[in-house]
């Protein structure tokens, strides 16, 4: 897997944050964007292109995915810095993965991991490179209740769309999926955001200072 130059420096993502470039999206778009309710193991912003892992409700009668091989197919040829989309399944309390498992991620130089199912070991997951966010910690493995099923595929995830190839950014505020084909329209609608919050914001402070009080 080889390394690729992001779309973002480092310098431009500093400046924008998940609320933001939501505000970008929803003025570029009309869908919803946003995913809520997320945990991380080691909070860390993840920022990268997207590739997936369907999940679905687990049925003994056809034949079983191996997550590896998924893993396998939905992270060929892609560039280091890729992020994991793995959707629940319609089982958001259900573990669908944990440290062992996801060890993958590092193995391959991935972003991290995002998921509206929840993930276990916790502990392992936080010492990883990769950045992780998911609905919860578990303790009982899911492989009796959701299964992987399909690699690079579009799915549901917290009621969002993704498609291979979009752009997922999460910090601790959640996180928000942006079009490829929309990046940078929707990264500068975000610095758009930001300068005006910060103008609004010198405008309330010399409002508050110049303010007269009460008699």
């Amino acid at each position: 897997m080889t390394h690729e130059p992001g779309p973002l420096s480092d310098d431009v993502l500093d400046r924008v944050a998940c609320a933001s470039l939501v505000d970008a999206m929803g003025r570029t778009h009309g869908h919803r964007a946003h995913i809520l309710s997320l945990v991380s193991p080691a909070p860390r912003r993840l920022f990268g292109p997207v590739a997936t892992v369907a999940y679905l409700p687990y049925r003994d009668d056809v034949p079983h995915a191996d997550f590896g091989d998924l893993f396998t197919q939905a992270m060929v040829g892609r560039a280091a810095g890729t992020v994991l989309v793995l959707s629940s399944g319609g089982y958001p309390d259900a573990s669908h993965g944990g440290g062992t498992k996801l060890s993958r991620l590092e193995n391959t130089g991935a972003a991290g991991v995002l998921t509206d199912g929840r993930l276990r070991d916790f502990d392992q997951l936080a010492d990883y490179g990769f950045a992780t966010w998911c609905a919860g910690e578990a303790t009982m493995a899911g492989g009796g209740t959701a299964m992987p099923f399909a690699a690079n595929v579009a799915v549901e995830v917290g009621g969002v769309s993704v498609f291979p190839g979009d752009y997922l950014y999460a910090d601790a505020s959640g996180a928000v999926v942006i079009p490829n084909g929309s990046l940078e329209r929707v990264v500068d609608e975000a610095l758009k955001v930001e300068a005006e919050d910060a103008g609004f914001a010198q405008e309330i402070a010399a409002e508050d200072g110049t303010s007269a009080p009460e008699p």
